[in-house]
C-alpha cells in the first residue's frame, strides 16, 4: 500500500467523525443560512491567512535531506499567496462585513488549530505540515465540489460570493494528485509518523472550527428573522 493510501486508511475514523459534523453535513446539502456561510468564511479567512507563513516556516525548518519537500513548497506558496483576500471579497459579496471579520479576529477553535500547526512545525517535526495539507485539500475538494453549488442554489447568492471555494475545488484536484506523488515518496518512518499524527489531529481541530460556526439551517434562519 502506498503511503498516501495508508494515510487515507489511518485517518478513516477521524474523517468519519468530521463528516458527521452538522455544519458539514447540512452545508453539503445546501441546508445552511447565509449567516452560517458568512461565519464559515470568516473563520476560513483567519486560518487561510496563515497558510503561506506556515509554509515558509516549514521550508526554513526542513534540512537538506528534505530538499524535495522544500522545493515543493515553492509551488504551493506561489499558488496560495493572496487567497485570504479572495475570502474577504466573498464575504462582501455574500452581504457580510469583511472589515469586521478582520477586526473581530478568530474564534478560539480557529486560533487553537493555527497555533497547533505552528507549534508542531517549530517544535516537533516540520514534515508534519504535509498532514495538514492532506486534510485541508481533501476537505476543500469536498466542500467546493458539492457544498458551494448546493449553498449557492439554496441561498441565491451570486457566483462572486464563492470564488474561494470554487477556485480551490479546481486547484486542489490538481494538488491532491501532486500531493499523492509527494507523500508516496516519503520513506522515513519518522516522517510518515509525523504526517499521520498531524493529519489525525487536524481532522479533529478543523472539525472544531466548523463546530464553532453558529449554525442554523436555512429554514430555521428564516423563521428566526420572522419572529
Amino acid at each position: 500500500m502506498s503511503f498516501f493510501d495508508a494515510l487515507i486508511a489511518a485517518t478513516a475514523p477521524e474523517r468519519a467523525v468530521f463528516a458527521a459534523i452538522p455544519q458539514i453535513r447540512d452545508g453539503l446539502q445546501g441546508r445552511i443560512s447565509r449567516e452560517t456561510y458568512v461565519a464559515y468564511l470568516a473563520q476560513a479567512y483567519h486560518h487561510v491567512r496563515h497558510t503561506v507563513p506556515l509554509m515558509q516556516l516549514t521550508q526554513g525548518r526542513l534540512d537538506d535531506d528534505h530538499i524535495r519537500y522544500r522545493q515543493a513548497l515553492d509551488d504551493y506558496i506561489a499558488e496560495e499567496t493572496g487567497h485570504e483576500q479572495w475570502i474577504l471579497n466573498d464575504i462582501r459579496a455574500a452581504g457580510g462585513d469583511p472589515d469586521r471579520t478582520v477586526r473581530d479576529g478568530p474564534q478560539a477553535a480557529t486560533e487553537i488549530m493555527v497555533a497547533y500547526a505552528y507549534d508542531y512545525v517549530s517544535r516537533i517535526d516540520p514534515m508534519g505540515f504535509f498532514g495538514m495539507v492532506f486534510v485541508l485539500e481533501s476537505v476543500s475538494i469536498q466542500l467546493a465540489g458539492l457544498g458551494a453549488e448546493a449553498v449557492r442554489g439554496s441561498l441565491g447568492l451570486p457566483a462572486s460570493a464563492f470564488t474561494y471555494l470554487v477556485s480551490h475545488g479546481a486547484l486542489d484536484q490538481d494538488h491532491i494528485v501532486f500531493l499523492k506523488g509527494l507523500l508516496d515518496g516519503v520513506g522515513d518512518a519518522g516522517d510518515r509518523a509525523a504526517i499521520t499524527h498531524m493529519a489525525r489531529r487536524m481532522f479533529g481541530l478543523f472539525g472544531d472550527v466548523f463546530r464553532s460556526v453558529p449554525h442554523y439551517v436555512a429554514a430555521e434562519a428564516e423563521l428566526s428573522h420572522a419572529v
